[in-house]
């Protein structure tokens, strides 16, 4: 017997659908091809928040109302991220592949969907340790521009010190976690002369283009929240802006197998979710 459609499920899908349109003819976002359970318990959130009592009435909220489709981008941003998250990530990184971009006189860094920047800082660190970071410069990217703000401000709270530390001693660290931030009112904030090797900016993976020749780019946990056909669209940008040779770091969850771009690459650290460019350097 075929499962037919809830029509309350049907018309709740239209309506969200139409919701999604009129943010991107609005404002530019595009969020339709988002995975749907991911985006749907994202916007029942938003409805609570703002107390719209449709996702309807939820479009006449943010069509007219700049500030409130601010709002609304903190709630669609996902910002889990920490200091060293998945520290044998960084660890395969110092190993297997700073040795590799030490052989550059100056190399490119892109993390794409930085959040509010842990990931960027603990790059910067990384590579001060290992003697390059004159020598590079980070690229630390979100469409979630209050995300960016914290990120640039380079201040979190002190209470995850404990956490971060652990990450970044597990991530091979070679020092003392705490000699790279000062500590004061519960936050800590992380010493400028790591900040100034990292450019924090805006862009878009769903919407804006290729973001120059990387010799690393590191999308960590980012895909999983969109759908097939947006995960290749998004992995084609990426390889686009890897010069050949270079280096593409993915989440845990995260693979190029059954991806448009999986012959363009080949494995480093399978485990890590790290891979080599070494296809043509055209997609």
């Amino acid at each position: 017997m075929m499962h037919m459609p809830s029509p309350v499920h049907e018309a709740e899908k239209m309506e969200i659908d139409r919701l999604l349109t009129g943010i991107r003819d609005r404002y530019g976002y595009d969020f339709t091809h988002y995975s749907w359970a991911s985006l749907k318990r994202r916007i029942d959130r938003v409805c609570d928040h703002m107390h719209a009592a449709s996702y309807t009435a939820l479009l006449d909220k943010l069509f007219y109302d700049d500030r409130l489709f601010d709002e609304f981008l903190k709630h669609m941003s996902i910002t889990v991220t920490e200091m060293f998250r998945d520290p044998p990530v960084y660890l395969a990184i110092r190993e297997k592949i700073v040795p590799l971009l030490k052989t550059f006189p100056f190399v490119k860094i892109w993390h794409a969907g930085c959040a509010t920047g842990e990931e960027a800082y603990s790059m910067a660190i990384l590579l001060h340790e290992e003697g390059f970071l004159g020598r590079a410069r980070l690229y630390a990217t979100d469409f979630n521009k209050h995300s960016l703000d914290k990120a640039g401000e380079g201040i979190y709270p002190a209470k995850n010190s404990e956490l971060f530390a652990a990450n970044y001693h597990a991530a091979g660290g070679k020092g003392n976690f705490s000699d790279y931030y000062s500590a004061s009112y519960e936050r800590v904030k992380f010493k400028d002369y790591l900040k100034e090797h990292i450019t924090f900016s805006y862009h878009n993976l769903v919407t804006d283009g290729v973001f120059g020749e990387m010799n690393l780019i590191c999308c960590r946990n980012v895909l999983i929240y969109f759908d097939k056909i947006l995960q290749n669209r998004v992995l084609t940008q990426l390889a686009e802006s890897l010069r050949h040779g270079g280096f593409l770091c993915l989440g845990n969850k995260e693979t190029l197998n059954f991806t448009a771009v999986k012959e363009l690459f080949e494995p480093v650290d399978p485990r890590q979710r790290i891979y080599k460019k070494s296809g043509a350097s055209h997609v």
